[in-house]
Formats: structure tokens, C-alpha cells, sequence
């Protein structure tokens, strides 16, 4: 009879060789537990100190802005020390040499100034605080002859712009009839006697932000009491 032959074995498409024991051979190794725990622990130890950078980074900004805030603020007495000058009389108002909050004999003559123009009204300490306040804001007491990129055509201790409504630029450079400008206009505020101080000068000013004037506000208090008279709260 003749011999039969048998089938070659079929092996399956893209099947892996086989062992003795008939396990795949050539499978990729699965990492152990200890180098998932090393991977994990290299990729922590990054973050953290990529973590720390950026906080470095932060407090070094904050440092420095707020020193640039600190600077732009209502200068104290113990950052100024003020050139020797005999007392001056400005109108109704004795002027020492300073400094009263940080301020000199030139720039108290302008707080002198605005002082006199609200006495001439009838105002009182109070807001003639308002008064100081508002000029501290925005000019720190000097009678200055320009504006800046907001208002280029603001002049003087107010910063009052050349829109009709606060006179002539002789009158915003005088700054008798300026400070007379301000309380003018200040009067007519409804609520004016009880309102924040802030409130209030913005009000009259229109600053972008109504908050702007607050951190004068004590400066204000201690020039005027020293001037002219105790500052009803």
C-alpha cells in the first residue's frame, strides 16, 4: 500500500515562533515596579523644580513692583529731608519749611494755596483735606506745566484739562484760581459733605479709577491740620 503523507503543520499569519513549552519568545519586557517608581520619582523631582523656578520667579516680580508701587505713593517724613528755609506767610496761612508729611516749603505754599481758596469760600478743614488730597494725586503738589499720554493738555496742581471748564491756562497754572476752580465745582457734588474723600474727588476729577486719591488721604489730613486747623473725621 502506498505510505501517506502527512499535512505540513499552517501556522497562523504573523504568528511568533514558539518554544519548547509554547510560549511566544521575542515579547517585549514589562519594566519592574522599582523602575516605574524611578521614572515617577526623576519626573516629580522635575516638576518640583521647575515649580520652584516659576515661585522665584514671581516673588522677584512681586518684589519689584511693589517697590515701584511703593515709590509712586505719598512720600513720609522719614524719606524727606527738606532744604533749611525761613517760615512764609501765604495768605491766611503760616508755611513752615517742612516736612509735614513728607513735604516740603514749596510744595506745602501750593497746599497753602489751596487752603486759602477754600477758606475764601466758606469750606472747612475737612475738605480742604479733599482739597490737598486731590493735588497730592495728582500732581504731589507742584504747579506743573504739562500733561501726560491720558490728559496732554492738563496743567497745573489739579491737572485740570484745557476743555473750557476750568478756565484759561493762566488760571490752571494760578493755583489760587485753580484750587477756586475745584471747590467751585466740588460744591455742587450732592452729597458732598458726607461723601468718601476719594469718591469725592473723583467725582470732580473723573479719575479712571475712583480709588485713586485714598493712599493721600492721611498725608492730606496731616498737612492741613498743621496749616490750619484740627480735621473732623
Amino acid at each position: 500500500m502506498p505510505t501517506r503523507r502527512r499535512p505540513a503543520t499552517r501556522r497562523g499569519a504573523g504568528s511568533g515562533r514558539r518554544g519548547s513549552s509554547g510560549r511566544r519568545t521575542g515579547r517585549a519586557t514589562v519594566p519592574g515596579a522599582s523602575s516605574r517608581i524611578l521614572g515617577f520619582g526623576v519626573a516629580l523631582g522635575g516638576g518640583l523644580v521647575i515649580a520652584l523656578a516659576i515661585a522665584i520667579v514671581i516673588a522677584a516680580r512681586s518684589a519689584l513692583l511693589g517697590g515701584f508701587e511703593s515709590s509712586a505713593a505719598a512720600p513720609t517724613a522719614a524719606s524727606v529731608s527738606c532744604p533749611a528755609a525761613a517760615p512764609k506767610q501765604i495768605g491766611t496761612v503760616h508755611v513752615p519749611a517742612g516736612p509735614i508729611a513728607g513735604y516740603c516749603q514749596d510744595q506745602l505754599i501750593n497746599a497753602a494755596h489751596i487752603i486759602n481758596a477754600a477758606r475764601a469760600l466758606g469750606i472747612g478743614t475737612h475738605t480742604q483735606a479733599v482739597g490737598v488730597m486731590t493735588a497730592m494725586g495728582e500732581s504731589s503738589l507742584v504747579n506743573v506745566d504739562h500733561g501726560d499720554a491720558v490728559g496732554p493738555d492738563s496743567r497745573g496742581l489739579f491737572q485740570q484739562r484745557d476743555n473750557g471748564a476750568w478756565g484759561s491756562y493762566t488760571d490752571r497754572m494760578t493755583p489760587f484760581t485753580a484750587a477756586t476752580s475745584f471747590f467751585t465745582k466740588l460744591v455742587k457734588v450732592p452729597g458732598w459733605q458726607t461723601m468718601q474723600p476719594t469718591l469725592l474727588a473723583h467725582t470732580v476729577q473723573v479719575n479712571a479709577d475712583p480709588q485713586h486719591y485714598a493712599s493721600y488721604w492721611p498725608a492730606a489730613v496731616a498737612v492741613v491740620e498743621e496749616l490750619s486747623g484740627p480735621v473732623p473725621q
